[in-house]
């Protein structure tokens, strides 16, 4: 019935410009970002498995936070770095379909880590008392694990769903492989049915899995109500606030905006955009939040910030 399509075993990323002149500047910057990257996080997993004193639930999920960082970088860098001296830029089937399983368990697992600190943060604010009963070590625990376990899981479903189509093309517009873009180079050549029919199941469990972690965000904002409601009248709670909440708004907001992009850009966008701009806006979840998630809390907490000054101190003795 589908004799006349081809079976795809390679795809070809187009995202990246063949004629693009300052390959080997964007080569450069680009190693320089994934080394800091790496630099930041590897720094803070290590510190904090390291001090005893911070076998905290909040320092847990934070090292959780940046491992989940380094796991989605390794997705992406590695091979973009290598299309860059890379006169032709094509990924294999199977690596396409590993790459986007990767990079989209990574953005789902900050989401739900970032939920699981935003619950950390309430019971510490709101519920001093039962802090420790609520957020023992073991549950902590068991919440980073599934916080990671569970979008992958999720994740895995719909890439499965994916790798029973039949493909039309193996073109790739972006500069990485994404679960929907490769959906949509379903063929419909050949069934009785449209191509809406053909992906119906896609559709289906692309659309649960946005209104699963939509419902993450709306319950990060609960919590962050709650706080500030909590927050208002109280000094104690407000320098709380201020010194845990807010480095968490930060990277939540970062997140936020960098991976709003991308999905809407991907299932909804109807505006053309200049492929370098695309190409930017793309990847910024992939650039700001695993960069600037480590700075920002090394900074702002106090535990944290100390024990950098007394690292660098002891190296400079």
């Amino acid at each position: 019935m589908m004799g006349n399509v081809t079976l795809i075993t390679m795809f070809f990323l187009s995202g990246l410009d063949e004629k693009m002149s300052h390959r080997f500047i964007l080569f450069s910057l680009t190693l320089l970002c994934y080394c800091l990257i790496l630099l930041v996080n590897i720094s803070l997993v290590l510190v904090i498995i390291l001090d005893r004193n911070l076998h905290e639930p909040m320092y847990i999920l934070l090292c959780t936070f940046c491992i989940n960082g380094l796991y989605g970088t390794a997705g992406f860098y590695p091979k973009f770095l290598w299309d860059l001296l890379s006169p032709l830029h094509v990924i294999s089937y199977s690596g396409c379909l590993v790459q986007a399983q990767v990079m989209y368990s990574f953005a789902c697992g900050d989401l739900s880590i970032l939920a699981v600190m935003a619950y950390d943060r309430y019971v510490a604010i709101c519920r001093p008392l039962q802090y420790h009963a609520v957020m023992s070590k073991q549950r902590v625990l068991k919440l980073a694990f599934f916080s990671w376990f569970t979008p992958a899981c999720i994740l895995a479903v719909n890439i499965s769903l994916t790798s029973r189509l039949r493909l039309c093309s193996a073109f790739i517009a972006r500069l990485f492989c994404a679960n929907w873009i490769i959906v949509t180079l379903a063929c419909c050549i050949g069934t009785r049915a449209g191509c809406p029919a053909v992906t119906l199941i896609n559709n289906i469990v692309a659309c649960i899995t946005i209104v699963f972690y939509f419902f993450h965000g709306v319950f990060i904002v609960w919590t962050y109500m709650c706080l500030v409601r909590m927050c208002v009248n109280s000094v104690e709670n407000r320098a709380k606030f201020m010194q845990t909440c807010v480095p968490h708004l930060l990277s939540l907001t970062t997140f936020l905006l960098t991976i709003l992009f991308d999905v809407m850009n991907m299932r909804f966008s109807s505006v053309e955009l200049p492929p370098h701009l695309k190409n930017l806006l793309s990847v910024e979840f992939l650039v700001i939040p695993p960069l600037m998630n480590p700075l920002i809390y090394g900074f702002k907490l106090t535990k944290i910030r100390k024990k950098f000054v007394a690292l660098l101190s002891i190296k400079n003795t």
